[in-house]
This record gives structure tokens, sequence and C-alpha cells, in this order.
């Protein structure tokens, strides 16, 4: 597969809504096997699409328990709230402390367009917030309570 620039905080994409797939199809797979290579080669846990130029509603995300690949993910319920620190491939040298819930449930379409839902707490559902935040035009820092150099 191929490993593809993560772009920058300055690139338009990443400040637009990602397009809904209609099709899943041989170009989602090779995707989301593309965003998987980068995700790991950049050290990341997250990636969102639009990060590698691509603006479509697509995330892959692994926290150390596995691979998640989610086409459409839609976040439908969440509870609790936690500041905590969070970075992003796309602002590279910052960290900044967001607000988020601390459940949520998401649901969205796996590579064989069977549609999934994931219970995640702590990390993960910050993770999950975090890429889906992306694929809406939205970076951490414009929900960061404070940012400080990494």
């Amino acid at each position: 597969m191929a490993v593809y620039k993560v772009v920058e905080a300055e690139d338009d994409i990443l400040r637009k809504n990602a397009k809904e797939v209609t099709k899943i199809d041989r170009s989602i797979f090779k995707l989301l096997d593309n965003m998987k290579d980068t995700m790991y080669e950049y050290k990341g846990v997250g990636l969102a699409a639009p990060q590698i130029g691509v603006s479509k509603r697509v995330i892959t995300i692994d926290v150390g328990n596995g691979l998640i690949e989610l086409i459409n993910p839609t976040v439908v319920e969440v509870e609790g709230s936690a500041t905590e620190a969070e970075g992003c491939l796309s602002i590279p040298g910052v960290v900044g402390d967001v607000p988020r819930p601390t459940k949520v449930t998401v649901r969205g379409l796996d590579r064989n367009g069977q549609e999934v839902e994931y219970n995640a707490v702590e990390y993960l559902a910050r993770a999950f917030q975090h890429e889906i935040d992306h694929l809406n035009g939205i970076l951490f820092i414009d929900k960061a309570v404070k940012l400080r150099k990494d």
C-alpha cells in the first residue's frame, strides 16, 4: 500500500465537511488500506481521510486494541465530560486541553458495508470524537481551552 503525506492545518480541506461515501468499492478499500499505513507510519492513533487530502467521511483508529475502520461515522450518544490533552498529526508540535464527553456511541459502516456500533469510553471515545470532528471541518485547536507546544 501507500503512505501519504499528512496535510497540515493551513490546508483548506481540513476546514470543509467531508463528503459522504455512497458506494463502497475498490477505491474505498484502497483508501482504508492507505490510511491505515499512513496512520501507523506517522505513529498516530487515528486518521481522517481529509488529513491525507481526501474529502470522504472515512476514519481509521487504533488506540492499542486493534484497527477500527469506519465509513460515514456518526456520534449518536454522549455521556460524561473530561478535559484531556490532545495532539494531531495535522498540527505537529502543538498539544491542547480539550473538553469532550467520556463515553460515546458511534455508528458507521465497516469496509464490507455492514452497520457497526461502538460503545467507547475514555481514550477511544476521545479518538472517535477527534477524527469525526475532522470530517466536519473542526480541529482540536477550535475546542481547546489551553494550547501549548509539545
